[in-house]
């Protein structure tokens, strides 16, 4: 006779009636709320009647205030078509399917809640008939989402940086090969050619693509032991000189410098082919001559210190300025001898190009060898890469365009930025003298105006004596100062 099995459905236990059949309902109650984060008790309306936590900082939230509100109106709007679904699958006693809801919160953020609901039938009732109430349990899942936002934070910030390493080996890649230099990525401790750009293949020959190549190789013997010093050097301290080296049937001298670098757990060194005197091509040399011819030629005056200010190379423009007949008198000259101030304009310039390395239409004044003063701007730039480091200077007469913008007399400067580039043609106290005269004198002349040229009432509009007035009109050369209104 075969062996008749028990169905039951998964995940319900296979006896409940001997052990479960006697509980009263606190008892029952008690195990509800402590086998969810939180229990809601739904009528066949979908309204929340009573709830229970298992989680104890769930309880101190307020959430007490769902009951009596439907279970709907305590959701998002995108977790609504879920619950509806929820409700309508406990009513026709389908299984339950745990599903993600968030609720309203009121620190601002979702509460994320995982719920699977159960239809409860009243004692007797069959349970093909509607469920009289549902319990619904809810796991909290503020944990799961938490680490979930923190995973995709971290595969982004992982994305972000693979694409930002792509772009820098691409454009590692992109210098290095079109580099002019010969620049070659040795093997730190067997001297073997790893990695080198078209230069260097170019440089080297055919021979440097063969397996295990190293740069001693295409040496000669003098530049080998040299090459075999730099890398000494560069093992024991980090750093060393570049040397002079020759290749092997090659006139040409090549200056070889060395960088040690690690990358993973490898020592490598990164080593590049310098010629001493580059070759420069025909129109190089061409441009280079016109800009020299241009700027012999230009109508600002152009010159060039040592980085102390003694001047090495002028412009025909600055021998005008200068009243010099050639140029042989300049040279070894101190700038200052004829720009602005002695001791003052060109050592401020100088330490602005130390610090700043430029310098934008500093306004001073150039004298000239036999007297004459014009009025200028500079704009001066400090050359450190060269060999002999210089300073350049653009001296440009304003004088002209100064007095064309001057406005009368009686007039303030439009702005003070007029007024400073008068700072180091005229000393400040005369600055100050000559704006607070220019003010009081357009006061004076704008309240005879209002007054119609009474006096005694100017005088009391200004709050002065008519004596004070008086003198004050004397001093300014306004009016008919000998009679009175």
């Amino acid at each position: 006779m075969p062996q008749v099995t028990q169905e039951r459905t998964i995940g319900q236990f296979i006896t409940p009636e001997l052990f479960l059949a006697d509980l009263d309902a606190k008892t029952a109650a008690t195990l509800i709320a402590a086998s969810a984060d939180v229990v809601l008790i739904i009528d066949e309306s979908g309204v929340i009647r009573d709830m229970a936590f298992g989680n104890e900082e769930l309880r101190s939230h307020g959430y007490r205030e769902w009951i009596g509100k439907s279970w709907l109106q305590t959701v998002t709007v995108e977790s609504r078509p879920k619950v509806e679904d929820m409700l309508r699958e406990a009513v026709t006693g389908r299984s339950a399917k745990w599903r993600h809801v968030n609720h309203f919160s009121g620190d601002g953020a979702d509460l994320p809640l995982s719920y699977s609901v159960v239809p409860v039938h009243r004692h007797g009732q069959s349970h093909d008939s509607v469920a009289a109430h549902l319990v619904v349990f809810g796991r909290d899942l503020r944990a799961q989402v938490a680490l979930q936002q923190r995973l995709v934070s971290a595969q982004l910030s992982m994305e972000r940086d693979f694409w930002r390493l792509r772009h820098v080996e691409t454009r590692y890649r992109l210098l290095f090969q079109v580099g002019s230099e010969a620049v070659m990525i040795l093997d730190a401790a067997t001297e073997k050619l790893e990695e080198a750009n078209p230069a260097a293949y170019k440089l080297m020959g055919d021979t440097a693509r063969r397996a295990g190549w190293t740069v001693s190789e295409t040496l000669d013997a003098a530049s080998h032991l040299a090459a075999q010093q730099l890398f000494a050097g560069l093992r024991v301290n980090g750093r060393s000189d570049p040397v002079a080296v020759r290749l092997r049937d090659q006139p040409d001298v090549f200056m070889l410098s060395a960088s040690l670098f690690r990358q993973e757990n490898s020592t490598h060194l990164l080593v590049r082919f310098t010629p001493s005197q580059p070759v420069q091509q025909a129109a190089g040399n061409t441009g280079r001559q016109l800009v020299l011819h241009a700027v012999e030629s230009a109508p600002d005056a152009f010159v060039v210190t040592d980085i102390e200010g003694r001047v090495l190379s002028v412009n025909r423009a600055f021998l005008e300025l200068a009243q010099l007949p050639n140029e042989e008198l300049a040279l070894g000259e101190s700038l200052e001898k004829w720009l602005g101030r002695t001791g003052v304009d060109l050592s401020v310039l100088i330490s602005n190009l130390r610090q700043r390395g430029a310098v934008r239409l500093f306004a001073t004044s150039m004298r000239g060898e036999y007297g004459s003063a014009t009025d200028v701007e500079i704009s001066a730039v400090a050359v450190t890469s060269a060999l002999q480091p210089c300073l350049g200077f653009t001296i440009r007469d304003v004088g002209r365009r100064l007095t064309n913008e001057a406005k009368a007399g009686k007039e303030l400067p439009r702005s003070a930025g007029q007024m400073t580039e008068l700072v180091g043609r005229v000393p400040l106290r005369d600055i100050v003298r000559e704006t607070t005269d220019l003010i009081e004198q357009l006061c004076i002349e704008a309240a005879l105006e209002l007054t119609g040229d009474n006096r005694a009432s100017a005088a009391e509009m200004l709050g002065l004596s008519r004596q004070s007035l008086y003198v004050k009109l004397r001093r300014f050369g306004v009016g008919d100062t000998l009679t009175e209104s």
